[in-house]
């Protein structure tokens, strides 16, 4: 069974960092893209950033380039998403998924529950 299970979010302060945690299982870890996506009730969902382990390639949404880095623990099965100078903006239910093709578009396969995490400013 594939599962996706996030972990890290909260509140912070704006300028704040937070921590997202991608934990997977049941697919192969480096043949799959794990993305980071985050929604605010009435908004579409956004794509922030993504990352293949087999290459190490990335992307990120323009939103959050130079504030937020993406990586991963092949050893764990596990990514990460490093957020630093928080925005109040950067509120949204943050959500990793699987998928078979490197995008910010949200065409993934696999989709975890979804963390919450609130800026305050």
């Amino acid at each position: 069974e594939v599962q996706l299970v996030e972990s890290g979010g909260g509140l912070a302060q704006a300028g704040g960092s937070l921590r997202l945690s991608c934990k997977t299982s049941g697919f192969t870890f480096d043949d799959y893209a794990i993305g980071w996506f985050r929604q605010d009730p009435g908004k579409e969902r956004e794509g922030v950033s993504c990352i293949r382990s087999s290459d190490g390639n990335t992307y990120y949404g323009d939103s959050v380039k130079g504030r937020f880095t993406i990586s991963s623990d092949n050893a764990k099965n596990t990514v990460y998403l490093q957020m630093n100078s928080l925005k109040p903006e950067d509120t949204a239910v943050y959500y990793c998924a699987a998928g078979l093709r490197l995008t910010t578009t949200p065409v993934y396969d696999y989709w975890g529950q979804g963390t919450q995490v609130t800026v305050s400013s």
